[in-house]
């Protein structure tokens, strides 16, 4: 609940919505507004979501550099 007057604080992680899908109409749930549809299949675009979905770079497990960081060769 938000005090009058102050501006409201985003959540710090994802923040759980909740929506219909618009092929089947059963209601689902996703992250920041992105869903997928287990009965029909049916997705959103990313950039439906509500923020921006974090680079490869911020996660604190991204390996950088060349092949020799790659785990599955």
């Amino acid at each position: 609940m938000s005090v009058p007057g102050t501006p409201s604080v985003p959540p710090a992680g994802p923040e759980i919505t909740h929506g219909e899908c618009r092929q089947c109409g059963t209601l689902i749930a996703g992250l920041d507004g992105r869903y997928s549809c287990g009965v029909c299949g049916w997705v959103n675009h990313h950039s439906e979501g509500h923020r921006p979905l974090p680079r490869a770079e911020d996660d604190i497990d991204h390996a950088a550099g060349g092949s020799e960081a790659n785990r599955l060769s």
